[in-house]
C-alpha cells in the first residue's frame, strides 16, 4: 500500500496543521496543542458548546464538524485511539460560554472513560455539561442493547441537529434532548470491501481475501455480521436495509433522511448505486425521503466500503437540519 506521509509518527499533528492553515477562518487551536480545534468564535457568550472526539482517520468525522451550526470543538486522537482526559476538558474550557457545555461523540470504550474523566475535571471547574452517545451501527448489538452500538456515520445527524438548536439559543438541557432524538431514531449499517492500512504500522486492520465482502464490519474493521462472497449494489443495499428499516420500524407515511456513506476508497458513482436501490426500497414501503446525503462523511482512511444510515424524521428535526451550517468539509445554506 502506498501512502502519501512523511514521518508516520507525526500524521496527525501534520494533518491537524494542514487544516488549520487552510481555514484560519473557521477553526483554531485555543493553547498550544494542536489536537483541540475549536470554532474561530469560540467561545459565544450564552451558547450551549458542543464538544465532539476520538480517533483520527475518519476526515471528515470528529474534526471535520467543528464549524457553525455544527460541533463547537473537538478533541484528537492518534489514528483508531482516543483523545486524552485533558484535552477532551480543555476543549469544554475552549468553547463554554456560560450556557454548558455538551459532550457528544461515539460509543466507544476509551472515548467514553476519558471523557468522562474530562466530566469530573470540569465539574470541579464550575461548568455544566452533558452527554450523548452516536450508537447507529445496528450490527454491533440487537435492538434491545441499542444503546451499546458502535456509533458510525449516523452521528453525523446529531451534530447537525444539535448544532443547529444550540446556534438558535436553545438550553443545555434541550441541546441534549434534540441530540438525543437523532441518536434514538437513526440506524446505520456498513459493508467493508479491502481493509485499511494503518500508517505506523503498515499493517491491515483486518484480513479479507479476494472476492469477498463483509456486511456489518466497524469503522475500525470490527467484525461484521456476515462475510461471503461480493454481491451487486442492490443485493449489498438490500442486505444492509433488510436491518436498518425495521429496526426503526418504518413504514407507509413514515419519513426518512438518507446518508450513503463512503468509508474512504469507494468512487461517488458506487455510492450513488446504493442510494438508488435504497430509494426504490424506501419508495415501495411508502417512506418519504425528505433529505438526502450522498458522500463521505465517516470514513476509514483508505477502506473501500460504504454505510447506509436513516434517521426517522418529523416537522422539528428536518427543521434543524436545513438549519444554515458552515465547517471546513461540510456546508448547508
Amino acid at each position: 500500500m502506498k501512502k502519501i506521509i512523511n514521518n508516520p509518527d507525526q500524521f496527525v499533528d501534520e494533518m491537524v496543521e494542514g487544516i488549520l492553515l487552510a481555514h484560519p477562518d473557521q477553526v483554531r487551536t485555543p493553547g498550544e496543542d494542536r489536537r483541540v480545534l475549536v470554532r474561530a468564535d469560540s467561545p459565544a457568550p450564552g451558547r450551549v458548546g458542543i464538544v465532539t472526539g476520538g480517533g483520527s482517520g475518519h476526515l471528515p468525522l470528529f474534526k471535520g464538524y467543528v464549524g457553525r451550526g455544527l460541533c463547537s470543538g473537538v478533541a484528537i486522537g492518534n489514528v483508531f485511539s482516543s483523545p486524552s482526559v485533558q484535552q477532551c476538558a480543555d476543549a469544554a474550557k475552549a468553547v463554554d460560554g456560560g450556557a454548558g457545555v455538551l459532550f457528544l461523540y461515539g460509543n466507544y470504550g476509551g472515548d467514553v472513560f476519558n471523557f468522562d474523566l474530562a466530566v469530573d475535571l470540569l465539574e470541579l471547574d464550575g461548568i455544566e455539561t452533558r452527554t450523548v452517545l452516536g450508537c447507529d451501527d445496528v450490527a454491533s448489538q440487537p435492538k434491545e442493547r441499542a444503546k451499546d452500538r458502535r456509533g458510525v456515520a449516523g452521528i453525523f445527524f446529531a451534530y447537525k441537529a444539535a448544532g443547529a438548536a444550540a446556534e438558535r439559543g436553545d438550553s443545555l438541557d434541550e441541546v441534549a434532548a434534540v441530540a438525543q432524538k437523532v441518536v434514538d431514531n437513526t440506524a446505520t449499517m456498513g459493508v467493508g470491501l479491502s481493509p485499511t492500512i494503518l500508517p505506523t504500522t503498515a499493517s491491515p486492520s483486518f484480513e479479507l481475501p479476494d472476492g469477498e465482502m463483509e456486511i456489518g464490519i466497524g469503522i475500525h474493521g470490527e467484525p461484521g455480521i456476515h462475510r461471503g462472497p461480493l454481491g451487486t449494489a442492490d443485493e449489498i443495499a438490500d442486505q444492509i436495509l433488510d436491518s436498518v428499516i425495521p429496526d426503526l420500524g418504518l413504514g407507509e407515511g413514515d419519513r426518512v433522511a438518507v446518508l450513503v456513506n463512503g468509508l474512504g476508497a469507494t468512487p461517488l458513482e458506487e455510492l450513488y448505486l446504493l442510494y438508488r436501490r435504497t430509494h426504490q426500497r424506501l419508495a415501495d414501503l411508502g417512506v418519504a425521503i425528505e433529505r438526502r446525503y450522498v458522500g463521505e462523511y465517516a470514513t476509514s482512511l483508505e477502506m473501500a466500503g460504504a454505510s447506509i444510515s436513516l434517521l426517522k424524521l418529523d416537522d422539528a428535526l428536518l427543521e434543524l437540519l436545513d438549519a444554515p451550517a458552515q465547517s471546513p468539509f461540510f456546508r448547508e445554506a
